[in-house]
């Protein structure tokens, strides 16, 4: 009998996230392992909707038969408590936490309290947690109340790529990532300020649309500081591995990962990073692939940045270094594989 499972998601499976990446890539690896997969839009507006969103959600979810195998994305999960005390014991919840949503920036502490308080909850009623990288199991084992032994660590897998030459002239600086405040764009470009004395030219690549506030912010930083001939923001892109093959560093200041495929990505193409050391980074990215400094630190990301700009061997021994880390990465082969056995572990 073929396996059955139902996905359900907030929001829009097709944007160009890494959340959703991970996503749809699962969703692809569980159906070529066998497994039919059926799909629920829980609608928009997660982790914060209306109440008639909520509610509409929910009873999206109430309608699954008893026994139904449920694979939840936390982005919406983590909000549901309410409901997963009523159906958790009538339904198999798995729930998919890529990060959990009281580490978003920009929360106020109340905010970040209700956020807290509403995933331990959810997260209790479920049977099992998948997690997208050893830094958010640390995270919910030692923060939320979950049993080590209830998750199963599933790291995104990397495709291959063409490897950058790194040898851009003047060096071609990357960043990718979506215009949101976690992301710390902000102190890349006040960073690229102060190395301005420098030869360099940056693209940062992601959406606009899904926090405007922030777009326009750095739009009117870049301006202020004079950078506007030298840094590019160029939305939404569809090949972001074939920028990074032209890439002679990738730069981005995160304030927080669940995980980092991009970080991934850069590695498997010989990409030396320049980055924060937050959230699961550093289990991302070795120490000798680049540079990691502290969250919020422009100064020291601009030091990063010259060291690297600055020193052509450094630079040729840090990509070297990203070549090694990205040829050890996983593929999605086993990410679907350790997910398949960890749901399967629930039927």
């Amino acid at each position: 009998m073929k396996r059955k499972l139902v996905f359900a998601y907030p929001g829009d499976l097709n944007l160009k996230t890494g959340g959703y990446g991970y996503d749809r890539r699962l969703i692809h690896g569980l159906k070529a392992l066998g497994w039919g997969v059926e799909l629920r839009a829980l609608g928009d507006g997660f982790p914060s909707p209306g109440e008639k969103e909520k509610r509409r959600a929910e009873e999206v979810l109430s309608a699954l038969e008893d026994g139904t195998l449920l694979l939840i994305d936390g982005l919406a999960f983590g909000v549901l408590d309410a409901w997963a005390s009523k159906e958790g014991e009538r339904l198999k919840i798995v729930g998919l936490v890529h990060h959990p949503l009281a580490l978003e920036t920009g929360l106020s502490a109340q905010e970040q309290s209700r956020f807290k308080e509403s995933e331990t909850r959810a997260l209790s009623h479920a049977k099992h947690l998948i997690v997208t990288s050893p830094g958010t199991a640390r995270e919910l084992a030692a923060h939320y109340g979950v049993q080590a032994e209830h998750i199963t660590v599933a790291v995104p897998g990397t495709e291959p790529a063409a490897i950058s030459t790194c040898s851009g002239d003047p060096p071609q600086i990357l960043s990718i990532g979506t215009l949101i405040p976690r992301k710390g764009h902000d102190i890349l470009i006040e960073a690229l300020h102060r190395v301005s004395d420098l030869a360099w030219s940056v693209t940062i690549v992601g959406s606009k649309t899904l926090h405007p506030q922030t777009a326009n912010d750095l739009s009117e930083q870049i301006a202020r500081l004079g950078l506007r001939e030298r840094v590019m923001l160029a939305g939404e892109q569809n090949d972001t591995r074939a920028l990074l093959a032209k890439a002679d560093i990738f730069a981005l200041a995160s304030r927080y990962e669940g995980y980092g495929m991009v970080f991934a990505e850069a590695l498997s193409q010989g990409v030396p990073i320049v980055a924060c050391h937050a959230g699961a980074i550093p289990d991302v990215v070795p120490e000798d692939a680049g540079f990691l400094v502290p969250v919020d630190d422009a100064e020291a990301f601009a030091d990063a940045l010259r060291a690297l700009l600055s020193d052509r061997a450094l630079l040729k021994s840090r990509a070297a270094a990203a070549r090694r880390a990205g040829a050890m990465l996983p593929d999605w082969s086993v990410t679907a594989h350790l997910v398949s056995d960890a749901l399967e572990a629930q039927l």
